[in-house]
């Protein structure tokens, strides 16, 4: 199988979630769309995928809008 990559990512005062590239919907919190990306990310790992799931830490602008810090799921059957 293949590889299902999902980014939280912040535009302007809102989240979205990239999905190899491509986002389609805006949420109100990084939470809201770290579920998103989650429920998203189960899916893809029943169907045998492997998936990275990446989102930014609170760090540098106060608004936690452009951090580093990364968590990663990684699934590799």
């Amino acid at each position: 199988m293949g590889l299902a990559q999902y980014a939280v990512t912040a535009v302007g005062n809102h989240w979205t979630v990239l999905h190899d590239g491509d986002a389609k919907s805006e949420y109100e919190t990084k939470e809201a769309a770290f579920e998103s990306a989650a429920a998203a990310a189960s899916l893809a790992i029943r169907q045998g995928h492997e998936v990275h799931l990446s989102v930014p830490g609170n760090a540098q602008d106060g608004a936690g809008r452009r951090a580093g810090a990364t968590a990663r799921v990684e699934s590799g059957d």
